[in-house]
Formats: C-alpha cells, sequence, structure tokens
C-alpha cells in the first residue's frame, strides 16, 4: 500500500496537469523517443511565409506534462506563448505513471512579429506621473516594491510573482561603474549570486524566480518581503519598468 501511495504521490507533483491516458506496455513508463513521437512543437506562419512568435506546444503523451518556454513554465497538455524575435529552446519534461522523468527539446526561431506583445506597465507609463529618476546609492527605498516603504515601485501583485514574469528596466545614463543588489526588503537574502549586477544602458531585464517569488511575494505562500534593488556604486536613471506577453 505504501508503494502505491508514493507512485500516487509522484504523479500528483504536476498536479495541474490533465494527462492523456494511454495503454503504457513498458511498465508504466516511455522512453523520450516514444515521447518525442507523440508531442510537437510548432510557430505559426507570417503572410510572407516565415516563422512567426506564437509557439505552440502539444502532447499526446500519457504522461503529465511540463513545457518550459524561454524560461517560463506551463504545465499541461497543451501550451502556447508570444515570444520576442530569435532562437528559442523549449524543453518538454514529462513525468510518466511510474514516476520515471523524461526530458526532451526543441529549438525554434521566430522571424516576424505576427501577435505583438503587449506591454503591462509597473512603473512610466506616464512620464508625468512617473517621472524618470535616479535612484540615491545604498538607499534601499528608491526601488523597493512596496507602497508603503518604497519610493517609485508600487507592490508587485502575486500574478506577477507566481507568474514568473520578467521585469524590464528601461535605464539611462548608467555610468561605467553603476552597479547594485538585487535583494528583498528585509535584507535577508540576495538574488544575485552574493555578486553585485552591472546597470547598463537600454532594456535591462530581470526574470523573477521562484525563490523571489517564496520571499516577495505577498500571498500564496509568498512572505511579504518585496523585491528590491539598490544601487551600490555609479549612478543611473530609471525611466520605466514593466514586463511583456
Amino acid at each position: 500500500m505504501k508503494k502505491i501511495f508514493l507512485i500516487f504521490a509522484a504523479v500528483c507533483a504536476f498536479a495541474a496537469c490533465d494527462p492523456t491516458h494511454e495503454d503504457i506496455s513498458n511498465a508504466g513508463h516511455i522512453t523520450v523517443d516514444e515521447l518525442r513521437a507523440k508531442s510537437s512543437v510548432t510557430v505559426d506562419k507570417a503572410a510572407s511565409g516565415q516563422n512567426g512568435n506564437v509557439i505552440t506546444c502539444t502532447t499526446s503523451a500519457p504522461v503529465n506534462a511540463k513545457w518550459d518556454i524561454g524560461g517560463k513554465e506551463l504545465l499541461g497538455n497543451y501550451a502556447w506563448k508570444k515570444m520576442k524575435l530569435g532562437e528559442h529552446v523549449i524543453t518538454l519534461t514529462g513525468l510518466c505513471p511510474d514516476g520515471t522523468v523524461v526530458t526532451t527539446e526543441y529549438t525554434v526561431n521566430c522571424q516576424e512579429i505576427t501577435d505583438p506583445l503587449q506591454k503591462f506597465w509597473i512603473y512610466g507609463e506616464d512620464p508625468v506621473a512617473q517621472p524618470p529618476f535616479t535612484p540615491a546609492a545604498w538607499d534601499a527605498a528608491e526601488m523597493r516594491f512596496s507602497d508603503n516603504e518604497g519610493k517609485h515601485f508600487p507592490y508587485l501583485s502575486d500574478d506577477v510573482y507566481w507568474g514568473f514574469k520578467t521585469l524590464i528596466f528601461e535605464i539611462t545614463d548608467a555610468t561605467p561603474d553603476c552597479a547594485g543588489r538585487i535583494m528583498n526588503g528585509w535584507w535577508s537574502a540576495r538574488y544575485d549570486d552574493d555578486k553585485d549586477v552591472k546597470f547598463t544602458n537600454g532594456l535591462w531585464e530581470l526574470p523573477l524566480t521562484e525563490a523571489i517569488a517564496k520571499d516577495c511575494a505577498r500571498g500564496n505562500g509568498g512572505s511579504g518581503k518585496d523585491l528590491d534593488l539598490m544601487v551600490t556604486s555609479g549612478s543611473c536613471t530609471i525611466k520605466s519598468v514593466y514586463y511583456e506577453e
């Protein structure tokens, strides 16, 4: 009975999935080749005939499926995502009924925008109400995402944290020595491998991770410690912060 329970628990690890049930002849698991034969990753086509920017992923394999598309994890036998132009590696991980895990990868190249990404603004959509600012060095309130303990940025919603969005900072006037920490507002953890990161001109990206969500989200298991970036050397100007979907 204990063995049956352990197998059931392993299958439930991908609880959000709705697996397709089939008769698996090899004792409850499939091979990587079988997983790939039952799965597909496609890109839509532009009128020009080039690959578009919408990736669609499907599998009929009798597994609980997890897709990693551009660093975003999506659970289910079907998934799709709008992407930026360029080459992307898609990873499919399948949990078989007997607990065996199989993984395969696909490489796709998005060449033309067929479905534009939409910006979701966090700061700077209205440059009058939310003007560019130059964060003071060693001031943790300057770029803390908090309605009451930050100076500029609002709280990030749980959908942003647990959706593992990639925050995009529009940065100008960065000095060559501009660097800083990625941490939380309680100074209890850093998310930069304890090494200051360089803040550079242009679009600087910060992917939100499970570690950040667990510490900083305010609900769904988060500790509410607020994401916090802090300049430690040099200077720069922050024009806007947003994510794209």
